[in-house]
Parts: structure tokens; sequence; C-alpha cells
């Protein structure tokens, strides 16, 4: 295929944002506190991390555990913050307690991104319904990636959810792209790029011996190789 595959690698800090790119990552992810699943870093750790790697960073806004929004007032200081210090892409993503997307709370964090791109995180996997999501959020200002695995038990049972949606690309709700992650595997990626999927995102998958240890680039390049052959 002539279209580079996108490969985005989750970051905590410095020494993982280099070696994800390195390695030949695309973008990261920029997250604290994996206990969590991934919450909003200090605006120091964006900051060190832009000084130190030129590839695109998607910052996470997300203050506890969960879809639930929690501390919106917090978010959006959050999100003011980091736009100041110069983040101009994000990650975000909240259900409200029907398991519907919490539109109140991502549209007052959308009035201060100011159009940013952004990527819908995994809450879609565990909403009521994924096509009604889509089309709720279709309007929004800067949505352009929806980071799925299908399921929110991960790839391997999402897997013929994310083939159909990807066969719906281009339909109302589903222009933005799919990013798949969570429990990705190298076999998976034959069955998705054949499917037209070109965008893939690696958390635990960077780090062979564990969140305790940083990116390995060599792991991040094996990926790389893997998408590109």
């Amino acid at each position: 295929m002539s279209k580079r595959a996108v490969l985005e690698v989750i970051a905590l800090g410095v020494e993982d944002a280099v070696a994800a790119q390195a390695g030949g990552a695309d973008r990261l992810e920029l997250v604290t506190d994996m206990a969590a699943d991934g919450l909003t870093p200090p605006v120091g750790t964006f900051a060190g991390i832009r000084a130190a790697v030129d590839i695109s960073l998607r910052v996470m806004l997300r203050s506890a555990d969960g879809f639930d929004a929690g501390d919106v007032r917090g978010l959006v200081r959050a999100a003011r913050g980091l736009r100041v210090a110069g983040a101009d892409e994000f990650v975000l993503g909240f259900l409200d307690e029907a398991g519907e997307p919490d539109l109140p709370v991502i549209e007052a964090l959308l009035a201060e991104l100011d159009g940013c791109r952004w990527t819908f995180h995994r809450a879609i996997d565990r909403t009521a319904d994924r096509d009604a999501l889509r089309k709720r959020l279709a309007d929004l200002p800067g949505l352009d990636t929806y980071l799925t695995a299908g399921s929110p038990a991960g790839v391997d049972e999402g897997l013929p959810t994310l083939l159909a949606e990807a066969r719906r690309h281009g339909e109302p709700g589903y222009g933005p792209q799919l990013l798949v992650g969570g429990g990705l595997r190298l076999d998976h990626l034959p069955r998705l790029r054949a499917a037209g999927i070109d965008a893939f995102h690696i958390g635990g998958a960077a780090r062979p011996d564990g969140w305790a240890a940083p990116v390995s680039a060599e792991a991040v390049r094996e990926w790389r190789t893997a998408l590109d052959a």
C-alpha cells in the first residue's frame, strides 16, 4: 500500500518520546498514570516532550479512571493551560450515566480547544450504541479520529466491528479515521490493513519490559517495519 500507516505510541515522559520517534512513531499520545489507564499529564511534561521531539503530540484530557468526566472544571483548566503551553492536538471522550456521549462536558472542553484536532478515545467501546454515538458527534469541530478496539475486551473480540466500521468509512458519522488500539498485536495487522485501516495505537507493545520500563525504540521499529511491509 502506498499510504504510510500512522503509528501512535503512548508516551509518559521525554525518554519514551525520544525512543518512540527513533523507532518510527508518527505520533505520540501523552498521558500520565497508566494505573488509571492514562490521565492528563502536567504541562511541564508536555513542554519537555514538545522540546525533545518533532512528531505530532496528542495530549490526554482525563481526570480519573473510567469514562465519567469527574472534575470538569479541572479538565477545563488543564485544557486551557496546555493550549497556552502550545498543545494543539488532544484525546478525550466521556459518557453519561446512560452510556451516551456526555455532550455538555465534551463541548465545554472543545470551547477551550478552539478547533484543535482531537481523538475520541475508547469510550466508544463502552457506549450503549456506537452508531448513535458517531452520529451525535459527527459535527463537533476538530474530531478527526476514533481510538477503538471494537470491543471493551480488545481487538480479538472487536475485530468484526472494526472491519464493519471500516467498510462504512465516508458515511455520516464515519468520516474520522479509525485508530485501532487495545490488545492490538502484530498478527492482527494483515486483516486490518487489508480492510483499509491505516492507523494503529500501541502502549504495552512498545514496552517489552512492562510499564515500569521506558518505551523500546526496537519494539516500535518492529511495528513500523510490519506496517511498512
